[in-house]
């Protein structure tokens, strides 16, 4: 797996955050069997930079956590079967990696919710790292059950980490 880190902020977390991306990102693709190297991108922002990525790409004028970006058109989630023959579509043409899409976090968010739900920044970093993936893998949370299967994969990959809510 490649993944490129940008930072459009100063702010700074305690922990390597291309390691833990990394660390979240494989393991959620190892659980949903991508059997492609893929590619990956992540962009660290603020509040403010955060709202006008939402106010542009989804029209909506506030901010937010992280918005997730998916290259790959599922007809079902994680199904890769599909991908085959597409390469023009979804892969790198020089790494040949499967270009999964595009992953914008607020810096500010995380601490922000890191302190309101009680936990450490690592650990919220790693669940909305964990939550992006699933939508890079055509995970959705519209309706209840979706969300409740995204709900238990986010919480079974960050288990699998140890990544939990006292670190």
């Amino acid at each position: 797996m490649t993944s490129y880190v940008e930072k459009e902020t100063e702010l700074e977390f305690s922990f390597d955050i291309k390691e833990v991306a990394e660390q979240v990102m494989e393991g959620v693709l190892r659980m949903e069997s991508c059997p492609y190297e893929t590619q990956i991108n992540l962009l660290l922002t603020d509040n403010e930079g955060i709202r006008a990525y939402n106010a542009r790409f989804r029209q909506i004028d506030r901010e937010t956590d992280v918005l997730s970006f998916p290259n790959v058109d599922y007809e079902k989630p994680s199904d890769f079967s599909r991908l085959a023959g597409r390469e023009a579509d979804y892969f790198d043409p020089d790494s040949k990696e499967l270009v999964m899409g595009d992953i914008i976090l607020s810096v500010e968010k995380v601490k922000e919710q890191a302190i309101a739900y009680n936990h450490s920044e690592k650990r919220e970093f790693s669940f909305l790292i964990a939550h992006s993936m699933l939508h890079l893998c055509g995970y959705d949370h519209m309706e209840q059950a979706e969300a409740k299967v995204m709900e238990e994969k986010q919480e079974a990959v960050l288990t699998s980490l140890g990544i939990t809510r006292e670190i």
